[in-house]
């Protein structure tokens, strides 16, 4: 597979239980690169499947650096060289904990408590990486602008390609589509009941991931690289 775009996510460890939860959730392992049954969740009102139809393409992931096509003249293994170079240099990061949170009308992972090194590992990885990015297309910045971004997001896209980056970044780990109104209160309490007891406190953040996404959209695991600062 040669992909159409390339991101830096975090993408948690698939041997742990929860990662193995969330994935069948979303009923994609992006390391294995193979569908999932979803679970049976108890009180989700609606098929799961379509509760997380968009997140499932990208899998369980929190996204560092957003999806990018390669610039003219970059090559795959150059962008893997940079990463591994900045991995390096990166400490590992341990943070409080994760818990479901609702962002807007969609269902995520987030992090509570103080997050300034990871904001900090997120906006080094937007700026030390950004040569391997191609311009976005005329299309894909209309796109982004209609959703009615603020003075800061407007100068992130033009300056990084996405207007969620630098200080308009939130580490999440989206687990839904957009949820219907009527039932996003009684999904989230039915999800948070099944997920909490296994959220990891604390939870630590031990490697970055390349990942490239193919001709139907879907995101595959590339190479991770360990933080050995």
């Amino acid at each position: 597979m040669t992909p159409e775009r390339y991101a830096i996510y975090y993408v948690p460890d698939e041997r742990a239980t929860w990662a193995q939860v969330c994935m069948a959730w979303l009923g994609w392992d992006m390391v294995a690169g193979q569908s999932l049954p979803h679970p049976d969740v108890p009180g989700v009102p609606n098929r799961i499947s379509a509760l997380t139809a968009v997140p499932r393409r990208y899998g369980l992931h929190a996204t560092i650096k957003p999806p990018f096509r390669m610039a003219p003249g970059k090559t795959v293994l150059g962008l893997e060289r940079a990463v591994q170079d900045l991995a390096e240099r990166q400490t590992p990061i341990t943070l409080d904990g994760l818990t479901l949170t609702p962002l807007g009308r969609f269902l995520a992972l987030t992090v509570p408590g103080e997050t300034g090194a990871l904001d900090t590992m997120a906006a080094r990885a937007v700026r030390t990486l950004d040569t391997f990015r191609a311009a976005p297309t005329p299309q894909e910045l209309a796109r982004r602008r209609a959703a009615r971004l603020t003075e800061a997001q407007e100068a992130n896209l033009t300056n990084w390609g996405y207007p969620y980056v630098m200080e308009s970044f939130r580490f999440h780990i989206t687990l839904t589509s957009k949820l219907p109104k009527e039932d996003l209160n009684t999904i989230r309490c039915a999800l948070d009941d099944y997920l909490a007891p296994l959220l990891p406190r604390p939870f630590r953040i031990g490697d970055l991931a390349l990942v490239g996404e193919d001709s139907e959209g879907i995101f595959r695991l590339i190479r991770r690289f360990p933080l050995n600062g």
